[in-house]
């Protein structure tokens, strides 16, 4: 049947084909939302962190601005002074790093593995609203030591997505709240 659509010489006329294509997109909807498929959206925090304050040691780490990004777009209002705050982020442990996973024979690396480890805890005004946890995420990747500026960036790029991940497992931590 499609073939007839692509034929130069098709007698089907071009509302035929508005037609064809509208079914086609009426009987695929229900699969679609069947599946169970939806856009991803944000994540709706609980009340007590519309006003939040960050408490880090660094604050231009990787993690530090995604999760300050992630915050503010799941509605809440990071702010800049700890005494405006509804809740406090308190970051704890902020670090990132590499190991070697595998060396070749003649003993150079091979593999390595990125790590993202943070430990956070929050606290509201008058209590503790989450313990101090440790969340840790890890990746490897092969090396090349013909392609070192090529690897260096496929380092930066993986820690980058690892503190991404991080920060979205404390706002959906958050809210949880």
């Amino acid at each position: 049947m499609a073939a007839l659509f692509r034929s130069s010489e098709s007698p089907v006329t071009p509302s035929v084909r508005r037609i064809y294509w509208l079914v086609m997109s009426l009987c695929l909807s229900p699969a679609l939302a069947g599946c169970g498929w939806q856009l991803q959206g944000t994540t709706k925090l609980a009340p007590v962190m519309a006003t939040t304050y960050v408490d880090t040691k660094d604050r231009f780490t990787d993690f530090n601005r995604a999760l300050r990004e992630s915050l503010q777009a799941s509605g809440a209002r990071v702010v800049t002074d700890e005494k405006d705050a509804t809740a406090v982020v308190k970051i704890l442990k902020d670090e990132s790093g590499q190991r070697v996973l595998t060396v070749s024979g003649r003993n150079t690396p091979e593999e390595y593995e990125v790590f993202y480890s943070i430990e956070y805890s929050v606290n509201g005004r008058t209590e503790e609203l989450i313990a101090p946890e440790k969340l840790e995420l890890t990746r490897d990747y092969s090396y090349d030591e013909t392609a070192v500026l090529a690897k260096q960036k496929e380092q930066s790029i993986l820690r980058e997505a690892l503190a991404r991940d991080l920060a979205g497992q404390v706002v959906r931590r958050l809210a949880a709240l």
